[in-house]
C-alpha cells in the first residue's frame, strides 16, 4: 500500500500563507511552531492549519503544491472558503 501525503495551507501569524506537503501533518505543524519547519514560518508564529488536500503519493501532492504556489493570495483564499472552482469532469463538457 502506498503512503498518505497532505499539501497543507497554514496561516501565519501575519496572516500571510504558507504552503507545503507532508506525510504527517500533526508532526509537520509542531514542527512549524516549533520553529523547525521552514524557515518562512520561523518568524511567523505561530501558524495554524487551515487548508490539507490527501493524495495516495508524493508526485500528486507535488504537483498540487506547485500548482497552488502560482496562485494568488486571493484565489487560495477562496480554496481555503471552499469557494474554488473545480475543474469540471470530462462529461460536464458536453
Amino acid at each position: 500500500m502506498s503512503q498518505e501525503w497532505f499539501f497543507y495551507i497554514l496561516r501565519c501569524r501575519d496572516n500571510s500563507l504558507y504552503s507545503g506537503i507532508t506525510n504527517n501533518l500533526k508532526a509537520r505543524l509542531r514542527e512549524h511552531n516549533g520553529g523547525t519547519g521552514a524557515k518562512y514560518t520561523y518568524s511567523r508564529r505561530p501558524v495554524t492549519l487551515v487548508y490539507s488536500e490527501r493524495y495516495d503519493n508524493l508526485s500528486r501532492a507535488r504537483q498540487r503544491e506547485a500548482q497552488i504556489k502560482d496562485w494568488t493570495k486571493t484565489k487560495k483564499e477562496r480554496l481555503i472558503a471552499g469557494l474554488a472552482l473545480r475543474r469540471p469532469k470530462l462529461s460536464d463538457n458536453g
